[in-house]
């Protein structure tokens, strides 16, 4: 394309009383992005509580998030799942509103909430007209101060979230063999568990172990609010202040027992459920979201599975036709996390001819450098990916307080870009050999069962 419009200059050049057009002028060099593109003021209460606020007056609108620095993680064999319980919880009543008041307060002056559980942490977030502020900073702390736990509510939402794990896991292929999964390829470390529970332990929780959790977890020295949109800073710190501050501090956070033992060898497992065809879930052992590798096994997911010109999508799904769909995922986690690929398997087809595509091409990755323009193609997604994450107040709210907890500062967050952009052929390659290997992984296959087969959870459902 680009020789066929220099050609056509110098065409237009030779005509008689013409001029060449003018050349365009140069693209400006990439903008640098850091910190200081973004004047977040920094505060901590007495309470050990993190404010954070980032004024941006574009649009009068205003983004409140609540982080707590916990997750599944945190839990212990017996009340897995009661990260997520409480994130139903926290809806359902404080000292000040009651039950269901939360949402029907912030809705009343169109405002939206949710949340959201991970293995590392849990989020409540807000998104509303500057106007409600200060109705949603008494919202948020009065919960913080004074969470309603009952029977009454324990039992209410004990229910919802057991159909829930119906739906999402017990009846669901995805939920399902993404569970198991994670079972298999962790022994020791709680990311063995689910973040949503086990049902067993769902149905145990007790009272007293949702008192103990919430007096530990939820106490604002665990806690990092993050404000962005339109607001004065120095008055809200001031409402901030004045509705936080005399909440307690909550004790110690325990420490987790990040112990995995080395795998030495690949483990497979099944899952029987009716279903049209086969599906394969692999998760090789990776590393965690701050180690240097992180980035290069990203590089590493564009490479193989983002984007139509990708090379799983290209060969085994278009070419070879061995599965019909497939996407490769990396967790960043605050240990170290699996590299998954996910297959779907045509019907009538074998998986292990998926397996052995997938490997194939994972060799390839082992035994050839990456050439720069597919190299250059998997930075600029990654990149693109991330910018498109600050494009928002909620997003600008998400990125940098995951980033938080994740690395201790939302200024690490602009780290990921220059680590992406550092990533060279060799440590690809590098990586490849290192954690994509036959030993360190994981597999999975849903082995699809007939009608008279279902599980008695399925046949609850239905």
């Amino acid at each position: 394309m680009l020789r066929s419009a220099l050609l056509a200059g110098a065409v237009f050049a030779a005509l008689p009383g013409t001029s060449a057009p003018a050349s365009p002028a140069p693209m400006p060099p990439p903008k640098k992005l850091d910190a200081s593109a973004f004047p977040v003021v920094e505060k901590t209460l007495a309470n050990g509580l993190k404010v954070r606020l980032l004024r941006e007056p574009n649009v009068p609108t205003v983004t409140y998030y609540t982080f707590f620095k916990v997750g599944s993680r945190n839990e212990r064999n017996g009340i897995t799942g009661i990260s997520h319980l409480f994130e139903h919880m926290m809806f359902n009543g404080s000292a000040k509103y009651g039950p269901k008041e939360f949402d029907r307060q912030l809705e009343s002056r169109g405002g939206y909430s949710n949340a959201f559980t991970t293995n590392d942490m849990t989020a409540y977030y807000e998104d509303f007209d500057r106007d409600a502020l200060p109705l949603v900073i008494d919202l948020e702390s009065d919960r913080m101060r004074a969470l309603r736990i009952n029977d009454e509510s324990l039992a209410s939402e004990r229910e919802v979230v057991k159909e829930e794990r119906r739906f999402r896991v017990d009846n669901d292929i995805g939920g399902m063999i993404d569970e198991q999964l994670d079972a298999i390829a962790y022994q020791a470390h709680p990311y063995h568990w689910p973040v949503i529970g086990w049902m067993g332990d769902i149905n145990n929780i007790s009272r007293a172990d949702c008192e103990n959790y919430f007096r530990t977890y939820y106490a604002p020295n665990n806690a990092v609010i993050f404000v962005v949109g339109d607001f004065d800073v120095d008055a809200t710190y001031a409402m901030i202040e004045k509705a936080y501050g005399d909440i307690p501090s909550g004790p110690p956070v325990p420490k987790v027992v990040e112990y995995e033992p080395e795998q030495r060898g690949e483990r497979r497992g099944q899952v029987s459920f009716p279903a049209q065809a086969p599906t394969i879930s692999i998760g090789y052992k990776g590393v965690s979201a701050s180690d240097p590798d992180a980035p290069v096994l990203d590089v590493i997911q564009a490479i193989l599975s983002i984007g139509e010109g990708a090379r799983l999508p290209k060969t085994l799904v278009r070419t070879q036709e061995v599965a019909t769909n497939i996407g490769a995922f990396f967790e960043w986690r605050f240990d170290p996390g699996l590299f998954k690929v996910v297959m779907e398997i045509p019907p009538g087809k074998k998986p292990q001819k998926a397996i052995d595509a997938l490997d194939a091409q994972i060799e390839k990755l082992q035994n050839e450098i990456v050439p720069p323009a597919e190299l250059e193609r998997a930075k600029h997604i990654l990149r693109g990916q991330t910018l498109r994450g600050l494009a928002t107040h909620n997003g600008k709210a998400h990125a940098f307080g995951e980033a938080e907890l994740q690395y201790g500062s939302w200024k690490n967050f602009f780290d990921v870009l220059s680590r992406y952009d550092q990533v060279t052929a060799a440590q690809v390659q590098a990586a490849a050999k290192k954690y994509l290997v036959s030993s360190r992984r994981s597999i999975v296959e849903l082995v699809p069962a007939s009608g008279e087969e279902e599980s008695p959870e399925h046949a609850a459902a239905e």
